[in-house]
């Protein structure tokens, strides 16, 4: 085994061969600030071993880390490294990723604003697996990964499941579950997550999906945001991802709801975006596309908020 760690990476090793059971780690701040969270290293390991054994990763395997270790999926991309007794190279976080690595790689993590260094710099054609995650993938990065033949997966997860549960590969809407991982909904069609490895057990999402048998889903958005517009269900996220393919590359925009005394609520676009960028007109032709009114306004704003891990925050109007 050979570790090329940063400084970071060093510190995060000594405090994981330490007699501590527990590892401190931060969660991503989706839906709020980061919090700090205790993970057991037993757990740790499992989620270690069973990505390990999806992707094949052995002894001989080498891994790239371009990751911060303060968060799990730098975390995890080193106890998968220690766990399976292979090659770990480190490097300080930026958005462009081992610029100058000739070497062959097993698996790299990375976030989306990643992705264009390593398509420029020809890093993907030198990695067997990219596994992406940290914030949404634009449907134009996947296609383009697609269509270079990238092997590379979306990544769902949370930093209390010790990392990913499930992968998708790009070109698929199905997410794969892990060794370990099986899949079930409540009532109200929320992901359930049930583990025979890690100590959670079983754990309760507020993500809506499509379960396509025990193993598998397809993500349709969050509970919090399904926006209830006349007895209809209307799913701000995959109405984003439909609406990304209309409009120019990196528009910033996101769809949510206000009130209407008609419909209770209904859905509206908020932009930053200028006319050229998002025509007003795309949203007559989204709803003549769909066959029915599901966006009732385009609202343009100069400043759209974010966490501090760069995700949008969905204000209601």
């Amino acid at each position: 085994m050979e570790l090329i760690l940063t400084p970071e990476a060093e510190a995060f090793v000594e405090e994981w061969v330490s007699p501590s059971r527990y590892i401190v780690a931060r969660t991503s701040g989706s839906t709020g600030q980061p919090k700090e969270i205790l993970l057991s290293k037993e757990d740790m390991s499992a989620s270690a071993r069973a990505t390990n054994k999806f992707f094949g990763i052995d002894s001989f395997s080498t891994l790239l880390l371009p990751l911060a270790p303060s968060y799990i999926a730098g975390k995890m991309q080193i106890v998968r490294a220690l766990t399976a007794g292979c090659k770990l190279i480190t490097e300080k976080s930026s958005n462009r990723p081992f610029p100058h690595f000739s070497g062959k790689a097993t698996m790299i993590p990375v976030v989306p604003s990643q992705l264009e260094s390593l398509i420029e710099t020809g890093l993907y054609r030198k990695v067997d697996n990219i596994i992406i995650g940290g914030s949404p993938l634009s449907p134009e990065m996947e296609t383009r990964l697609f269509g270079l033949g990238a092997r590379a997966w979306v990544t769902y997860g949370m930093t209390e499941t010790c990392s990913h549960v499930a992968l998708r590969k790009i070109g698929s809407d199905k997410y794969e579950a892990l060794p370990g991982f099986e899949f079930s909904t409540d009532a109200e069609q929320c992901l359930r997550i049930s583990s025979t490895t890690l100590s959670f057990g079983s754990l309760q999402t507020n993500d809506i999906v499509e379960i396509c048998g025990t193993k598998s889903f397809k993500w349709l958005g969050r509970r919090d945001n399904v926006i209830n517009s006349g007895g209809i269900k209307i799913f701000p996220e995959e109405i984003e991802k439909e609406l990304s393919r209309m409009v120019k590359p990196e528009t910033e925009f996101y769809v949510t709801s206000r009130r209407s005394l008609q419909w209770g609520e209904e859905a509206v676009i908020i932009t930053t975006a200028e006319e050229n960028a998002f025509p007003a007109s795309i949203l007559s032709e989204y709803n003549s596309i769909k066959g029915k009114s599901l966006i009732k306004d385009l609202i343009r704003t100069d400043y759209i908020e974010r966490t501090s891990s760069g995700k949008i925050i969905r204000r209601r109007r």
